[in-house]
């Protein structure tokens, strides 16, 4: 896709808030029940591209993750006891990662954003948000915790190591970083390129702006990389 054949980047158009995609949607639906999630559904049909990084080209695995985005998109981890916690990373409370081995963690795209921000509400650790979310359980290869069915890019993890930062002045330690191990990657056939990576305006990602705001892939651009050698380059600068 070159730079040269794209539109204009819109720089003096006022960003613009708007409603939810789906004002009428409730408690429990179902993501094809929604107009644009029945399609959204249908996209399983062809297929899935499963990667087991163990075993894969590590070069492999670096493209197709790198192609899914590195901004902090909106997700969903599963722990054991088959939570849906979208909001731990931010958490003020967050749950107790140390005692669990096995996380899942999917990417949320615009079809099913009400269902995921439905299960960030505030309930106890033993309590599921499957049923409240109408999201959809589905077995993982190599780990226990289930993978949601409506996520079309999905990572099964274990626990790699968890990292308490304490606070510079009090020591005590109220967030933690939580690193997990990637054993396989699963991605709808549907939302990859020509290329097999993962194009982002099929993907339709969700990222949290802060409170209850949220945006999609509304309107991507592309900024071409220089040519030439890196060190070449900083010089011209000097």
């Amino acid at each position: 896709m070159s730079s040269e054949t794209l539109p204009s980047f819109p720089v003096n158009a006022p960003p613009t808030y708007v409603a939810n995609p789906h004002p009428g949607w409730s408690i429990g639906q179902k993501t094809e029940s929604i107009p644009d999630g029945t399609e959204w559904t249908e996209g399983e049909e062809a297929g899935w591209t499963v990667m087991h990084t163990g075993t894969e080209d590590p070069y492999a695995v670096y493209s197709l993750m790198l192609s899914r985005g590195l901004s902090p998109l909106y997700h969903l981890f599963l722990q054991p006891v088959e939570n849906l916690a979208p909001f731990s990373m931010i958490s003020p409370n967050p749950p107790e990662y140390h005692n669990y081995e096995r996380l899942r963690n999917n990417i949320v795209s615009q079809p099913f954003a009400e269902q995921a921000s439905m299960a960030s509400i505030d309930c106890p650790p033993e309590v599921s948000e499957w049923d409240i979310s109408g999201l959809t359980k589905i077995p993982s290869l190599h780990v226990e915790a289930p993978r949601v069915k409506e996520s079309a890019f999905n990572m099964e993890c274990e626990l790699f190591q968890v990292i308490d930062i304490p606070h510079p002045y009090t020591d005590v330690a109220p967030n933690s970083l939580v690193l997990g191990l990637v054993k396989c990657i699963h991605v709808q056939n549907a939302v990859l390129d020509k290329d097999a990576l993962v194009d982002a305006t099929k993907l339709k990602p969700v990222v949290q702006l802060g409170d209850i705001s949220y945006s999609t892939f509304g309107m991507p651009f592309r900024i071409p990389r220089v040519g030439g050698q890196p060190t070449n380059i900083c010089y011209l600068i000097r």
